[in-house]
């Protein structure tokens, strides 16, 4: 069991493929790829945020992705690739890691908005 933040961040590094831009792009032109802004929403509100991405703030992943939570997102399925993304990575990887946790088996971490950003990603602005 982690006992600080970076156990707990190489434990999801581990398990949570980091990809680049590019990656996720031909992801999401394949299709049937959730892509999920887990920032808050003011940082959404400020920048954009990938476009058609689902924000969902890191505290209400869970929730989100529980198909027996009242707050359950039917974008969440088992089925699908997900993308998830952050403002530099590490809510991202951990975000990544519980969703692995949870049964999700094709998730990848983008990393940074900003990498998104810098690489001419399309974008939803706010």
């Amino acid at each position: 069991m982690p006992t600080s933040v970076k156990q707990m961040m190489e434990a999801a590094n581990a398990v949570v493929p980091k990809i680049t831009p590019a990656e996720a792009k031909d992801m999401i032109a394949k299709g049937n790829t959730l892509v999920v802004d887990v920032r808050d929403t003011a940082e959404v509100a400020n920048s954009g945020k990938v476009a058609n991405a689902v924000n969902v703030s890191r505290g209400m992943l869970e929730f989100r992705a529980d198909p027996d939570s009242p707050y359950h997102d039917k974008a969440f399925d088992k089925s699908r690739t997900v993308i998830v993304y952050c403002a530099s990575g590490g809510r991202a990887a951990l975000s990544g890691k519980v969703l692995k946790d949870f049964g999700f088996a094709n998730v990848f971490n983008l990393g940074g908005f900003k990498d998104w950003v810098d690489s001419g990603g399309s974008v939803d602005k706010a």
